[in-house]
């Protein structure tokens, strides 16, 4: 197997994917999926009633998120963090070149990490959640979305299917992800206090598979593995995997579908006071009377 470049570093070619990011904020970066993402994470802020005066937005890009962060009463400063620095010319908000997987802030530096769509390009994700809650002040808030593993399955399979066709092989194109079940325990082995993981789908339609692949190219999300294959995909490949997608999942209106599967984690910085869960046997009522319902035992089968 040939050994990566470089510029690699583990699972992710963090210059590679740098440059795809900075190409898509010099081209006019396709944002409408991190625009609304973005509005999400603004809604679940503001279910919570307490002001956040320092907050790191990671992963800012064009920093959407970081000014509707900046108008939120009781903010005093964000701090807009991006590993492309074509996207911080952009900003007027404290502007600082950071890769997610390395933080340059001192611990206890902010009440509030937002971060929008940038912590699914973490090769060691426990790692980062680490760093992330050691640059919270105690009882400060982790809100970060990333996508999940259900994110582009339409196009993942239409290329896994006309590769293997075409070529008699495939190349990596699917980035590890982690799935809801395990996410909430992941914030937890982390540090966090109270950690909440929850999903929401964003379906897109396009006319065809080539304006999909335009946009992402657009978002700055194309592959950026180390290991992907470094030459161009066939034009009989791309061909085919178009006829494939069109075939399996076109709609109706003969319009094609892109899957979103945005995945949300919420963490608290512990602190003293927080609440706690009960240790487990600890309740003093009985889940049955509560109800108004009786009990019944279980057996088991061998």
């Amino acid at each position: 197997m040939s050994q990566p470049p470089p510029s690699a570093v583990g699972l992710f070619d963090r210059r590679g994917w740098r440059a795809h990011r900075g190409r898509a904020a010099r081209q006019g970066a396709v944002d409408f999926l991190h625009a609304e993402v973005a509005e999400h994470l603004t809604e679940r802020l503001d279910d919570i009633a307490r002001d956040f005066p320092e907050v790191l937005d990671l992963g800012t890009r064009e920093g959407t998120l970081a000014r509707a962060l900046m108008t939120r009463r009781g903010t005093r400063s964000v701090v807009a963090a991006e590993p492309a620095p074509e996207f911080l010319a952009q900003h007027r908000e404290i502007a600082v070149a950071a890769d997610p997987e390395f933080l340059p802030f001192s611990d206890r530096s902010f009440d509030l990490v937002a971060s929008n769509l940038v912590l699914h390009w973490v090769g060691d994700l426990p790692g980062a959640l680490v760093q992330l809650r050691r640059v919270l002040q105690p009882d400060g808030l982790l809100l970060a979305a990333m996508l999940g593993g259900d994110t582009l399955v339409e196009l993942r399979t239409a290329l896994f299917e006309a590769e293997l066709a075409e070529e008699g092989g495939v190349s990596p194109r699917v980035s590890p992800t982690i799935a809801l079940a395990d996410a909430a325990a992941l914030l937890q082995r982390a540090g966090y206090a109270m950690p909440v993981a929850d999903l929401e789908t964003i379906t897109v339609t396009y006319p065809d598979m080539l304006g999909l692949m335009r946009d992402l190219r657009g978002m700055g999300e194309t592959n950026a593995l180390a290991e992907r294959r470094r030459t161009a995909t066939r034009r009989a490949t791309i061909a085919r995997a178009g006829a494939i997608y069109a075939e399996r999942f076109a709609l109706a209106d003969r319009r094609i579908p892109a899957t979103f599967e945005i995945l949300f984690l919420t963490g608290w910085a512990p602190a003293s006071g927080q609440p706690r869960p009960l240790r487990r046997g600890s309740a003093t009522a009985r889940l049955a009377d509560a109800l108004g319902t009786t009990e019944h035992r279980l057996r088991s089968r061998d």
